[in-house]
């Protein structure tokens, strides 16, 4: 008998992307006349369970937002895109929000006001993994308070989920916090960020993933844009190969591939066989505009993995 999927649960970050396109992007101190503006659903947590979903995961997004007409409209685009919006709270204050610019070959520069964010905390934690009929994949990342970030990983790792960490944007992980991590998934500034050292090749990467599973981490994989992915765990190391596309905008591409990343392993993939397909669902999405906007559907995915010869969901 096959094994239903399991669940994703979300715990982190929902804002409103603010977007400026511009021809380039400004220096320090510098103003550039811009192209065109945008006010579009993101956040590192949202995108991430909203690329999940998409994809045919049966998702849980735990967060908050303020009382306000952005919260209003992250809570309704989640809805739309099939996340569960129950474990979601209103807090008092502002709804988190990213001023994002981004250039004409899609590159881009992001601050991020955390607002309503900052509100979620071990009580809302511990609710969700209670409510929600579990273990399965539980999904974190670094734009809510460490303190709460630590607490996820923590008591999803006492109540047998699969914990994977998006370690975004960079900051330390405490050491003690690595053994509660079944997969720390950084790209390659943030990793260089976690190993005090930069990382200058594929080679480079390699080694980083190995130090991340050597300093505690069941498995590390580190994202590096256009030249594809690496993979390490105690007894293996796999080079994931880049899906060549001409990007029109980067926002949200990690997002895509690690919400790619958990839709297959709800689903009873492996991580190694699950990585064409986050590679080829990260490609597609910097095809289109946007953080969410730009997440595909599991038909467009297959679509594209037809035409570029990319593994099809491997479950």
């Amino acid at each position: 008998m096959t094994r239903p999927p399991r669940p994703v649960l979300v715990i982190g970050s929902l804002n409103m992307d603010l977007v400026a396109t511009c021809d380039r992007l400004p220096a320090p101190g510098e103003t550039v006349a811009g192209t065109g503006f945008a006010a579009l659903p993101g956040g590192k947590g949202a995108n991430q369970a909203v690329a999940a979903a998409r994809l045919g995961a049966r998702v849980f997004m735990a967060g908050c937002v303020g009382v306000d007409s952005f919260g209003a409209g992250l809570r309704a685009g989640l809805t739309a895109a099939g996340v569960d919006t129950t474990q979601l709270a209103e807090v008092p204050g502002p709804t988190g929000t990213a001023l994002i610019a981004v250039d004409a070959a899609g590159a881009n520069q992001i601050v991020v006001v955390p607002g309503a964010n900052a509100a979620t905390g071990p009580a809302l934690i511990d609710r969700a993994l209670a409510a929600i009929p579990g273990p399965g994949i539980l999904l974190v990342q670094h734009e809510i308070p460490p303190a709460s970030v630590a607490h996820a990983l923590r008591a999803g790792r006492a109540a047998g989920w699969f914990v994977l960490l998006n370690p975004a944007p960079a900051r330390p992980v405490p050491a003690g916090l690595l053994p509660a991590i079944d997969l720390i998934a950084p790209n390659e500034t943030e990793a260089a960020a976690l190993l005090g050292r930069p990382l200058r090749s594929a080679e480079d990467a390699a080694a980083g993933a190995r130090a991340l599973v050597a300093a505690g981490a069941r498995a590390a994989l580190i994202t590096l844009g256009a030249a594809g992915a690496v993979y390490a765990d105690a007894d293996s190391l796999h080079m994931q190969p880049p899906v060549p596309v001409r990007p029109l905008d980067t926002t949200g591409a990690g997002d895509a591939f690690l919400g790619a990343l958990a839709s297959v392993l709800a689903a009873g993939g492996r991580i190694v066989q699950a990585m064409g397909y986050a590679a080829a669902t990260a490609a597609l999405s910097t095809t289109r505009p946007g953080a969410q906007a730009s997440l595909p559907t599991r038909g467009d995915v297959e679509a594209f993995t037809s035409s570029t010869g990319i593994d099809r969901q491997p479950v």
